[in-house]
């Protein structure tokens, strides 16, 4: 039996994906990236934007017709946050689909395609690993579900509330993650600073998590963390940041907007005034920091003024990258039934601006930076220039590099850089 994953959303979506490959394959089924050859096919879907359920609801047109082509020899799965969300309108609309599976019912899958059958789970559980081999970069869910409700986020209704992780878990797949000779992971959540677990008798949030895993770590060069909320960014998480290397001083901080009467809003808890110092804490304390976000405008009721407040703040944070967006409606959401609304090219011709400005900002940042040396785990060769190798450091920048000697994909090197680009920083190896 022949299966194929089609994942969308977060990287949370990609992780459960790969943990799921990993028990197929486990089970003697075959992967296959060919929809044509597939016996199963598993879509494991996105609600956060409409545009990501409508690429969903093409892809259910694409492979209804193909299991009529198969004369129904085809099994088709929906599961995520789509199915959490239009559980009884998926089966409606698409009838021809066998299983609309919840977002906590995903490790039920291997069962459910070999027949065995399921129940509906009320609670969120953790696989012991999301661990695919061969790789050297990992993602390591450590909790789940989001107790914020910001007004306009869909992900509370379908990932349900906070849940974390168990300590002992996390290790084992530290453990295993580094016994592998990965060199970078990436902890997961939907609010993944506001982890809390209790761990020997003792409270475990998240910066304490990040001291007691750091000792497993030996292969293992970069630790990245998503997402955090301004909200939970203690003075103890910016100190375990600033102390240990191994945690990339690159850290996503979402913004949202730059005024504090949309920032209530939108329920983001906090205000500009509390930004400000928050950021300006991470440039004093952490050596070496660079920035990402997330921006949204054309939030309902947005002035003018108000938006010109989120462009400052993004000339206050100087983010090397950032995710800009205008305000889409998701039903369901308070935000969505604010009056206020605004006209789309309201809201288009502020983005526009948006990223014009920070594209050119993130460039003159980037060319400032030059030139220096920094360590690189090697992604591979160059797809046009056969001699040069691709990397990341532990900003995210994307670098291209040559070398006196032959790398491979996961090897971790220092490499000198002179020149940006576009948006790849250009070097030699110091090998």
């Amino acid at each position: 039996m022949r299966f194929l994953i089609e994942t969308y959303g977060c990287q949370l979506n990609v992780a459960e994906s790969s943990a799921l490959e990993v028990i197929l394959l486990g089970r003697g089924l075959e992967k296959t990236e060919k929809a044509e050859e597939a016996d199963v096919v598993i879509l494991n879907t996105c609600s956060v934007r409409k545009t990501a359920e409508n690429r969903v609801w093409g892809r259910l047109g694409y492979f209804g017709a193909l299991k009529k082509k198969k004369k129904g020899a085809l099994k088709i799965i929906v599961t995520g946050c789509m199915a959490e969300r239009l559980h009884e309108e998926l089966k409606d609309e698409a009838p021809f689909v066998d299983e609309v599976v919840g977002t906590n019912s995903k490790n039920d899958i291997p069962d459910i395609i070999l027949g065995k059958g399921y129940e509906e789970e009320e609670k969120y559980s953790f696989l012991p690993s999301y661990f695919k081999e061969g790789s050297w970069s990992s993602y390591v869910p450590i909790m789940n579900g989001c107790n914020n409700f910001c007004s306009y986020c869909i992900v509370p209704y379908v990932r349900g509330r906070e849940i974390s992780r168990d300590v002992a878990s996390i290790i084992e797949e530290i453990k295993l993650l580094d016994s592998k000779k990965v060199r970078e992971i990436t902890l997961l959540g939907q609010n993944v600073n506001s982890y809390k677990a209790s761990y020997q008798g003792k409270d475990v949030d998240f910066p304490t998590l990040l001291e007691i895993i750091l000792p497993y770590m030996d292969n293992i060069k970069f630790v990245r963390f998503e997402s955090p909320h301004p909200k939970d960014f203690s003075d103890h998480l910016i100190r375990v940041i600033a102390q240990n290397e191994k945690i990339c001083s690159h850290i996503h901080l979402p913004m949202q907007a730059g005024s504090t009467r949309i920032l209530e809003l939108m329920n983001r808890k906090t205000t500009r005034e509390k930004f400000i110092a928050l950021v300006d804490k991470m440039k004093k304390e952490i050596p070496d920091l660079t920035l990402a976000t997330d921006v949204m405008v054309g939030f309902p009721t947005e002035t003018e003024e108000e938006y010109e407040q989120t462009l400052s703040m993004m000339e206050i944070m100087g983010c090397t990258e950032a995710f800009m967006y205008y305000f889409n409606p998701r039903e369901g959401t308070k935000a969505a039934a604010m009056d206020g609304q605004l006209d789309d090219d309201v809201k288009i011709a502020r983005l526009e601006r948006l990223i014009s400005e920070q594209l050119e900002r993130a460039q003159k940042i980037k060319k400032e930076k030059l030139p220096f040396s920094s360590n690189v785990i090697v992604l591979g060769m160059t797809r046009d220039e056969k001699d040069r190798y691709l990397g990341r450091n532990a900003h995210n920048d994307m670098v291209s590099f040559s070398s006196s000697i032959a790398l491979k994909e996961g090897d971790y090197v220092n490499v000198s850089f002179t020149d940006l680009s576009g948006n790849t920083f250009r070097g030699h190896h110091n090998g």
